[in-house]
């Protein structure tokens, strides 16, 4: 979502709250962006408690978050990306929380869904397999720097979906007719 520059200036503060440095914040994930090296894993792990958290409230939060949270990722990768010049910088890490969120979307929290869901979705980010490097490099803005980890997310989702009703592999197993 390329943000129009004449909203964009708008979104200084709200109430007193500084919200364009709030959302430049965000892009960073509270800062876990600026860690090296491999800033993108770093941000998949600060998305760890994030899940395990969500996942306690139930699966309609859980997903009500995700889809509420895709404009903000949004938003705060693009004012990022305005601010300070280029395509989807290396520090912005807000993609991989949001593609995390969405991996482990209806699947039991446990140390195996955790550990395969990580390394699924870290592989899809870093390989780009179709469709993924593909809107990648086609896409530009916030959207752009968001929808790749989407993508990512949504396929390891299938995975993670499939070994949840299909094997124990995750530490969990239901019956599916």
């Amino acid at each position: 979502m390329q943000v129009d520059s004449k909203i964009t200036p708008c979104i200084r503060e709200s109430n007193g709250v500084p919200v364009r440095k709030f959302l430049k914040l965000l892009a960073t994930f509270f800062n876990v962006g600026l860690l090296k090296p491999a800033p993108g894993t770093w941000g998949t792990v600060a998305a760890i408690p994030v899940v395990a958290l969500l996942a306690l409230a139930g699966p309609l939060i859980y997903m009500a978050v995700t889809v509420l949270f895709t404009p903000v990722a949004i938003l705060a990768a693009d004012i990022y990306e305005k601010d300070k010049g280029g395509h989807d910088h290396s520090e912005i890490v807000v993609d991989e929380v949001l593609g995390f969120m969405i991996t482990m979307v209806w699947i039991p929290i446990t140390w195996q869904s955790l550990l395969i869901g990580f390394a699924l979705f870290r592989l899809l980010d870093i390989w780009k397999p179709f469709p993924i490097g593909y809107l990648d490099k086609k896409i530009q803005g916030g959207l752009g720097v968001v929808v790749d980890d989407m993508a990512a997310g949504i396929i390891a989702s299938l995975v993670m979906q499939y070994l949840y009703t299909h094997t124990a592999i995750l530490g969990v197993q239901t019956v599916v007719f």
